[in-house]
């Protein structure tokens, strides 16, 4: 099965260029559009003050976040990496998560991951939806995704919320219904294939002696006809 990585950031604002800096990050797992429950999130300590317009975006403050791992630390970058192994990384505006991820890599020397590795539900929904709203939170409403966890902006209920808007994205419930109606088309051919022999063990008659007895009477003087189950001792 396919595996790929749903991902989402919070930072101090829009450019690392100018100094602004991740604060969160989340991973979700999901392997053929379908969440597996694993998933990385830490909180990440930006050494740095916390514009007024980006806490009121994401509720992280700067003494929230004094004394958190750096970005550097291997708890956040190893274990990131790690998480995330080679596959897809799936962002909405993937350049700004983008950004920000392989501009702390490259601060720190290590290897940024590639352009052709990012798939950025922004460019799906613009082209599925051309002309319309396609933020995530338009896209929620749009699929009938509930919004009724989110108070604000999170990376961890924000690719969460990204993983079902991709499921919609991509047909995911339609694939897993074909999915499903052919696992069960397999099943019924194989159920028709087994052949039933004679029961190895008889099951023991319901009816008592004098009741076969009635019967068999029965069927003699009234119906002028043969008996054929008392042979079958039933």
């Amino acid at each position: 099965m396919a595996r790929e990585i749903v991902l989402d950031t919070e930072t101090t604002g829009f450019d690392p260029r100018s100094g602004d800096r991740l604060v969160e990050l989340a991973a979700l797992e999901i392997e053929s559009f379908v969440p597996t429950g694993r998933s990385f999130h830490v909180y990440i300590d930006p050494c740095r003050d916390m514009p007024a317009e980006a806490e009121r975006v994401h509720g992280l403050s700067a003494a929230f976040l004094r004394g958190k791992p750096r970005f550097e630390h291997p708890e956040v970058v190893d274990a990131f990496l790690e998480f995330v192994g080679d596959a897809p990384i799936i962002a909405h505006n993937a350049a700004f998560d983008r950004g920000f991820v392989n501009w702390e890599l490259e601060n720190i020397r290590r290897v940024s991951i590639p352009d052709h590795r990012w798939i950025d539900t922004l460019a799906l929904a613009k082209t599925r939806f051309p002309g319309m709203h396609n933020s995530l939170d338009a896209l929620c409403k749009r699929f009938k995704i509930s919004l009724s966890e989110r108070e604000k902006h999170g990376a961890l209920i924000d690719a969460k919320l990204l993983a079902a808007v991709y499921l919609e994205l991509k047909g995911g419930r339609e694939r897993r219904l074909e999915l499903a109606t052919a696992e069960s088309v397999a099943a019924a051919k194989v159920a028709a294939r087994v052949e039933y022999g004679p029961r190895p063990r008889p099951l023991a008659p319901r009816s008592t002696d004098v009741e076969r007895a009635i019967h068999a009477a029965f069927i003699r003087e009234k119906l002028k006809a043969e008996d054929l189950w008392t042979p079958f001792g039933l």
